[in-house]
């Protein structure tokens, strides 16, 4: 019985040696030490021994098992090491080429163009406020004296949530809203997105403005045009040619459009500016006392203005962007040059 041992593990040994995968050695290991395996059939057979060889048989049996178990975990550590080899090299990695790169992202234009336009307001004593975006009829139309047969409404192109919500149209609601909350003086800015049915090279469903209201006693149209002076040379530089023409908003009264020279051409005329020398920025006005009436704002004790701005249209002018559906494109040769 004791050579029947012997000889098991010489042949385990061989087997092994003749074993290539790790299904081979698993194979291996259940032929002789499954439940059914030849080693522990021999082990399970020890009744058949005589008695006083009984006990050195056991000890035997069970030292061939921890070999046998040895070698069958190295080998199998060996198969899984070449088969690494083996994927590596069907890969053909070159371990000395160097690493990829993280490609770290990039603060948006109209990200930093807005940034750039609320830390020129905070500095001239501007508070940054927010409101909702899904907006009532009323703070988007009626409270900034647009009418429900207000021609300007058509201008609006809105678009329509619910018999009296919309998705507003501008973010002139939240100077409607503030002004409702506290009593003047009032000087804010609301910046944020504006939904507007309307897609061309020029113009998107979706886009940023921000809108300043500054209210208090004595305020004139000579301070609106001190106060957008000094933002937009912050913003184009010193050297930046403006001008102020009569306009009509709805809210604001008088009412007027501001231009800059084109930078591009300087004043000549080009395809940018449309051969005029000037870029339309922003809308303003003194506030009309009509919208007072709707926040119980004494037009005879306080007066203010209001002005409005695209924040793309400025990221366009500022990087000289050609068209801005690149701004929402999300791709990132574009977005990786700011």
């Amino acid at each position: 019985m004791m050579g029947d041992l012997e000889d098991l593990l010489e042949k385990a040994e061989s087997d092994l040696r003749a074993s290539q995968t790790q299904d081979d050695i698993l194979a291996v290991r259940t032929k002789y030490m499954g439940r059914k395996g030849l080693l522990t059939a021999l082990l399970r057979n020890i009744t058949a021994v005589p008695q006083d060889e009984r006990a050195q048989f056991g000890k035997r049996g069970n030292e061939i098992k921890e070999t046998l178990s040895g070698w069958i975990e190295a080998a199998l550590t060996e198969a899984g090491a070449r088969r690494k080899d083996d994927v590596l090299l069907k890969q053909k990695l070159d371990a000395t080429l160097p690493g990829r790169r993280t490609r770290y992202g990039r603060i948006h234009p109209v990200t930093q163009v807005r940034k750039e336009i609320c830390d020129i307001f905070s500095g001239l004593g501007f508070t940054i406020v927010d409101g909702p975006e899904v907006e009532l009829e009323y703070y988007n139309f009626e409270a900034l004296n647009i009418p429900a047969d207000h021609p300007a409404r058509d201008m609006q192109a809105t678009f329509y949530i619910d018999d009296g919500i919309v998705l507003r149209t501008h973010t002139s609601p939240v100077q409607v809203r503030r002004m409702e909350q506290m009593r003047p003086p009032v000087r804010i800015i609301c910046p944020g997105r504006v939904y507007r049915h309307d897609s061309d090279v020029s113009h998107t469903p979706m886009f940023h403005q921000v809108e300043g209201l500054l209210v208090d006693r004595g305020i004139t149209f000579g301070d609106l045009k001190g106060i957008l002076t000094y933002f937009l040379k912050e913003v184009f530089g010193p050297d930046t040619a403006l001008r102020f023409r009569p306009s009509f908003f709805p809210f604001t009264e008088p009412s007027a459009e501001v231009d800059i020279q084109c930078m591009l051409c300087r004043g000549k005329g080009c395809r940018v500016c449309g051969q005029s020398g000037w870029i339309e920025i922003l809308g303003s006005g003194m506030v009309d006392p009509a919208v007072f009436k709707y926040v119980d704002y004494d037009p005879e004790e306080v007066s203010g203005f209001a002005f409005g701005l695209g924040i793309d249209r400025i990221a366009l002018l500022k990087y000289g962007i050609s068209d801005l559906r690149l701004l929402f494109e999300n791709d990132w040769r574009f977005l990786a040059q700011f």
